[in-house]
């Protein structure tokens, strides 16, 4: 096999980003698989370079020059900066490679514009790449394993490509690290519904962290597990075996069914200083929170109490809440967040849309059947700027009108304010304050408010939000060519628009096949 020059690029940002919730945090939203991609070719001999992109940097000077094959990984929302970059590449003779969440949710649409598309990969999977190297058009190759890795080289292994990204972090600095893939849970519109849950080493964590205090006095370690903590005993001990308590900082997404206080105790002890719960909604998937009985206000004030709980033993905590759910009806929702809110001011509200991401879970074949995916350009899908599904129980102005008010309740002086002075320690009252008023919190509520004049007076972009036509708004287009910047002439033909139903067409084929073939064979 010759020596190869490769280029890997993680792509944290789908356009240059100057906020200050992305100048601060976007470096510390970089990707693990990237890394271990990288390790994995420079194991077989290979010439690698690699840049983690937050919109920061001015990309066309820093992306790989004179490569032979180029690795992008991408979320959904910057697949069109991938697709753009995958065409530029090749114009210049590279193959390319698409990995990451959005290759897996839509693999039929990516294989256009790339020549591999990879979905659960293991180093295998790498190899066979790396042997083959051969361009694949007009339609890419779809290269994938049945189920994640079992082993990944951990963060001593990767550090040549962690480093570079840290120093463009300016303060808090995140090592990013998995205890585990995959989870235990199956919430229905999650991509990890159905992934095996599967711990790593303990050994390997306990070798990184050591590893880590040789690079700073106390390790902030940014756990990238879909649900951290299932295997509880285990991962305590391989953590108090790396060094004595406190000598770390976690941060770690995790369910309130794990966080009882003995655990919390715990928690504590190890340096954990930011847990992020899932909640969801009120009146579904109580598995997550112990809650499976309860629905309403009667679960809002368990779980109210239990979130001021968890203030006792870490400084920050974000509970996630997805809006939208076909279990939503009316204004009580919203007023049970709200409630929610008041109860417990210390917490920071993370708000989602409901987003179906293309195959990413089997219930989004029934949202295709139903017919109520729409064709929203992938820029947009990142839970927040659009919600590519019909409201079950909602007219779009409805449901953005309460979206917009529980927001503004949420993002209230009088909120912000009870926030602040909830808030025990001073870097959480800071995070907290920065996340309000930058995209996040002020930054959506301005989106919101735009969208929702639209929908009220232009015919042609409610039609688009009621699926009675796939012409894209304008309004749409122009953010996109804004945030491509340069990058825009490089966009291939066809690529603002994807088919919504995929999934379920690729599920129909199947059947198709499998019954031709009992009925021939």
């Amino acid at each position: 096999m010759r020596k190869l020059k490769i280029g890997i690029i993680d792509l944290v940002s789908k356009g240059p980003s100057h906020t200050l919730w992305a100048r601060i945090m976007h470096a510390n939203l970089a990707s693990i698989m990237p890394q271990v991609v990288a390790c994995w070719c420079e194991q077989e001999g290979h010439e690698v370079s690699m840049i983690c992109y937050t919109g920061a940097e001015d990309l066309n000077r820093e992306l790989p020059k004179n490569v032979d094959l180029v690795f992008i990984s991408s979320f959904t929302q910057a697949a069109l900066l991938a697709y753009a970059l995958s065409n530029y590449f090749r114009s210049r003779g590279a193959v390319t490679v698409l990995g990451g969440p959005h290759a897996r949710c839509y693999p039929d649409d990516a294989v256009q514009y790339f020549d591999y598309v990879l979905g659960f990969t293991h180093k295998a999977t790498i190899l066979e790449v790396l042997n083959n190297c051969t361009s694949h058009r007009p339609v890419g190759k779809q290269v994938a394993e049945s189920k994640q890795p079992s082993h990944l080289p951990g963060v001593e292994e990767r550090w040549k490509f962690i480093a570079p990204t840290l120093k463009k972090a300016p303060f808090l600095k995140f090592i990013p690290m998995l205890g585990s893939l995959g989870c235990p849970y199956t919430c229905s519109f999650c991509i990890d519904s159905e992934v095996p849950y599967q711990p790593l080493g303990n050994e390997v964590i306990r070798k990184d962290l050591q590893f880590l205090l040789t690079k700073f006095k106390k390790p902030v370690v940014a756990w990238h597990d879909p649900n951290f903590g299932v295997r509880f005993k285990d991962n305590m001990e391989a953590i108090a075996a790396a060094a004595p308590p406190k000598s770390f900082r976690f941060i770690a997404e995790s369910s309130l069914s794990i966080l009882g206080e003995d655990h919390l105790k715990v928690l504590a002890q190890n340096g954990f200083e930011a847990l992020l719960p899932g909640i969801e909604s009120w009146y579904e998937l109580g598995n997550k929170s112990r809650t499976q009985h309860v629905a309403g206000e009667e679960k809002v004030n368990r779980i109210s109490e239990h979130v001021n709980l968890m203030f006792r033993y870490v400084p920050y905590v974000q509970t996630n809440f997805v809006l939208g759910l076909d279990s939503d009806s009316g204004n009580g929702p919203f007023e049970l967040t709200k409630r929610f809110v008041d109860k417990t001011p210390a917490a920071f509200p993370g708000y989602s849309l409901l987003t179906a991401f293309g195959q990413a879970a089997p219930l989004n074949l029934e949202y295709q059947k139903a017919g109520r995916v729409l064709p929203f350009p992938f820029h947009f899908l990142n839970n927040h700027l659009a919600m590519n599904l019909k409201p079950k129980n909602y007219g779009w102005v409805d449901f953005y009108n309460r979206v917009i008010d529980l927001t503004e309740y949420t993002f209230s002086p009088k909120a912000m304010y009870q926030r602040f002075l909830a808030t025990p320690a001073f870097t959480s009252k800071w995070m907290n304050f920065m996340r309000a008023v930058s995209s996040e919190g002020y930054g959506r509520l301005r989106f919101y408010r735009k969208v929702r004049k639209l929908l009220l007076e232009d015919k042609a972009f409610r039609s688009f939000f009621e699926g009675e036509t796939q012409q894209l708004p304008l309004f749409y287009r122009n953010i996109i060519q804004r945030d491509l910047g340069v990058w825009w002439p490089w966009l291939p033909q066809g690529a603002l628009v994807h088919n919504p139903n995929a999934y379920l067409d690729k599920s129909r084929e199947g059947r198709g096949r499998v019954i031709s073939s009992i009925t021939t064979g």
